[in-house]
């Protein structure tokens, strides 16, 4: 079960992110909010099924860093230096994509400056991320079936012959 649900919200986060990197309706500090809010609602219910040690919720960390970055001051030089020590499940080109797409909604909000931007791939310069945008969301986790030893031992195993397994021998 725990493992149905780590996929389960592996492919929410791939599939949210992916539209989050590719519509530009939906950068904004508003979404930010909105995503924010409907993560924790999954991580109170991921508690309340006892289902917090799944590995789940960690697959969520690059959504929530996105809405995170949807929702940080974007002017300083220290706000890029947060960004940047915020963003560690995001990529270098994730980060400027949502920048470069953030859309302000009301008056109070600004464009992100082409000075911000690059301050910020300045800063993210040195990391060594692949150069991929968008997430797989066809990626599949290993199952893992634990092992349960058996209290039976192979000695007390007795073949019947219409098994045809003569060619077994015990050691």
């Amino acid at each position: 079960i725990q493992q149905v649900f780590k996929q389960l919200f592996y492919v929410v986060n791939a599939v949210t992110l992916n539209n989050l990197l590719l519509r530009k309706d939906v950068c904004s500090w508003s979404t930010g909010m909105q995503l924010r809010f409907n993560i924790s609602q999954l991580e109170e219910w991921l508690r309340g099924k006892n289902l917090q040690q799944s590995g789940a919720a960690q697959t969520l960390e690059p959504l929530i860093q996105a809405a995170q970055l949807l929702q940080l001051k974007k002017k300083t030089s220290e706000d890029a230096e947060a960004i940047c020590s915020l963003c560690t499940s995001l990529t270098t080109q994730q980060i400027v994509k949502i920048l470069n797409l953030y859309t302000p909604v009301n008056e109070f909000e600004e464009r992100v400056t082409v000075a911000f931007i690059r301050n910020i791939q300045a800063h993210l310069q040195e990391r060594n991320d692949p150069p991929q945008l968008l997430i797989d969301f066809k990626y599949m986790f290993p199952v893992l079936f634990p092992f349960n030893p058996s209290s039976i031992t192979m000695d007390s195993i007795h073949l019947p012959a219409s098994l045809n397994l003569e060619f077994l021998n015990r050691v």
